[in-house]
């Protein structure tokens, strides 16, 4: 069988003039944030004497199928190099969040022991262990030598990028899977008509492509400007979802909403035209109208809110270090680099970021601000006037174990809107 896809779906490295969705020019700058490095690609010390590679990082919005992007691509070579630095095993609610996904893609399919269901960028394996606890097949594939680290924890893992040929050689393996599931990775792909006809090879008939991305109306809505970095291609609506799949052998079929990095939206694309749609995609879909997702004017109110918090963060930071207040960070995940950089925050501003002791990240250096990463205990030990929250995120449970930990400095959530919360009111 020849798999094909339009060739917009292959998207070239370096700058991209039309929408990475549809292919229209009707393109338009929302935010500029100026020349970044990759938000993942932390420094070791010995790399602190050598130049850093730093690309355009501008945010888009297409007024055809409202797909927001940016139009600079870094090959995902070095982006996702085999020493890619995160993995979601250690973030405890994500891994209870992950858990939850399989539980309710079982009972939502009605799956046998029999079903194979396959994770794409599947990192150390924590989303597929809920499908092996409960005695389904399973497979993941992950580029990146956190593979490894899936393998020793059991989980049968291909460590490959993703394509039509990984998929075949997948298929002739392991046979045909009834569930392909991506998380958090779907936004990231160069390859995007691979990934789709890769997928769509693998099903059975009536099997089903779930796939979980940031969701573009949460980081409107939330002012989240952080999640604009080069390994996020594209931050989909429901809207640029249903273009996107157009040209393929697919169905969007239903759609759910979540709070992960932020705000999500998980999409079920069902192989095959003609499905029988549920009502919530339709519902979905009018909600993006009544907000304003086709309105430049939108994106425009959502740039002005940045700029402002900009203003009042870099305030805030700066008076205070003129009382001689100590602010430091805690956590460090990919989106704090967009802020740090786009702020121009440094290590006189912020003299390090603090991590969990399990974290890959300890005794690297923030891309750009070079802002060392720290073990957490630090924070205990020192007790800084004031803690930013990087992973603002999950604000409220990292409050409540930092406290429970005898941390008593107040914190700041530097987003949606700058917010000081006062260490007795956690």
């Amino acid at each position: 069988m020849n798999l094909k896809y339009p060739k917009y779906h292959f998207i070239k490295t370096g700058y991209i003039k039309n929408c990475q969705v549809c292919n229209s020019n009707k393109i338009h700058k929302i935010l500029d944030l100026g020349y970044q490095p990759l938000c993942d690609s932390l420094l070791t010390e010995e790399m602190l004497k050598q130049p850093e590679m730093t690309y355009p990082l501008r945010m888009m919005w297409c007024e055809n199928c409202t797909n927001v992007q940016i139009d600079y691509c870094v090959d995902g070579k070095i982006v996702y190099a085999p020493t890619y630095p995160y993995r979601s095993g250690i973030t405890k609610e994500l891994a209870v969040y992950q858990k939850n996904i399989s539980k309710s893609v079982i009972e939502k399919y009605n799956l046998k022991p029999e079903d194979l269901v396959i994770d794409v960028g599947s990192n150390d394996g924590t989303l597929l262990s809920g499908f092996k606890k409960e005695g389904l097949k399973i497979l993941g594939v992950e580029p990146t030598n956190i593979a490894k680290i899936a393998k020793k924890n059991g989980i049968t893992t291909v460590q490959s990028f993703f394509d039509i040929k990984t998929s075949k050689i997948i298929k002739k393996k392991y046979g045909l899977a009834s569930v392909i599931i991506t998380t958090n990775t779907f936004a990231h792909m160069q390859t995007l008509g691979e990934f789709i006809m890769g997928a769509y090879n693998l099903l059975k008939k009536d099997g089903v492509f779930i796939n979980e991305t940031h969701y573009l109306l949460d980081v409107i809505n939330g002012g989240q400007f952080d999640t604009i970095y080069h390994e996020h291609l594209r931050t989909y609506s429901l809207k640029s979802l249903i273009t996107l799949f157009k040209p393929y052998d697919f169905t969007i079929t239903d759609v759910e909403r979540g709070d992960r990095y932020g705000g999500n939206i998980r999409i079920h694309a069902t192989k095959g035209k003609g499905r029988k749609v549920s009502k919530k995609v339709k519902e979905l879909l009018e909600l993006e109208e009544k907000f304003g997702l086709d309105k430049l004017e939108t994106y425009e109110k959502f740039a002005s809110r940045v700029k402002k918090a900009r203003i009042k963060f870099m305030n805030f930071l700066i008076s205070s270090k003129m009382k001689n207040k100590t602010i430091v960070g805690n956590s460090s995940p990919g989106r704090c680099s967009t802020l740090l950089n786009y702020y121009g925050i440094d290590t006189e501003l912020i003299p390090y970021l603090a991590e969990q002791p399990t974290s890959l990240k300890l005794g690297m250096y923030s891309p750009g601000k070079h802002i060392p990463v720290v073990n957490n205990q630090r924070l205990i030990n020192e007790q800084p006037d004031y803690v930013v929250l990087m992973a603002w995120h999950y604000a409220k449970p990292i409050m409540e174990q930092l406290k429970a930990r005898g941390l008593k400095s107040d914190f700041i959530i530097p987003l949606p809107d700058f917010k000081i919360v006062k260490n007795s009111e956690v």
